[in-house]
């Protein structure tokens, strides 16, 4: 795992990566262990300026996991300019959120998943990235 706010992460060959991009670092944390057990090379990032910052340097994650509100840039307008300069046009882009009246908004900007985390517990998020990766992967 990796969680410096600047570096490129590669993965290791044949391991999917997940970038989780999270103002709550409770959270950031515990999701990261949950799919480091889940058998996936994972990335953190404590908001939307870093996550930008490590995409523009190169960094290509098969799944991104996406809160929407934080601080500087929300979720929603960090997947804006991710699209709009087309930085990870094959990622898998999941929101994770307890705003669940955002969902158009998301859908609109290409998102592939949305999980409402006030009503999915830990392990079931995991499942459903995962489900919501290989339905996009089986396409």
């Amino acid at each position: 795992m990796s969680n410096d706010d600047s570096a490129v992460v590669h993965k290791p060959e044949g391991q999917i990566q997940i970038m989780i991009i999270d103002d709550d670092h409770f959270l950031l944390d515990m999701y990261a262990l949950k799919f480091q057990k889940a058998g996936l090379f994972v990335d953190t990032a404590p908001g939307s300026t870093a996550a930008l910052s490590k995409l523009r340097e190169g960094q290509t994650p098969d799944i991104i996991l996406l809160d929407i509100i934080m601080p500087t840039m929300d979720g929603l307008e960090m997947l804006q300019i991710v699209r709009n300069e087309k930085l990870v046009p094959n990622s898998t882009i999941v929101m994770l959120t307890n705003q669940p009246d955002e969902m158009d908004k998301a859908q609109k900007l290409g998102v592939d998943g949305y999980i409402v985390k006030a009503t999915t517990i830990p392990s079931e998020v995991v499942t459903q990235v995962l489900d919501i990766y290989k339905h996009k992967k089986s396409k």
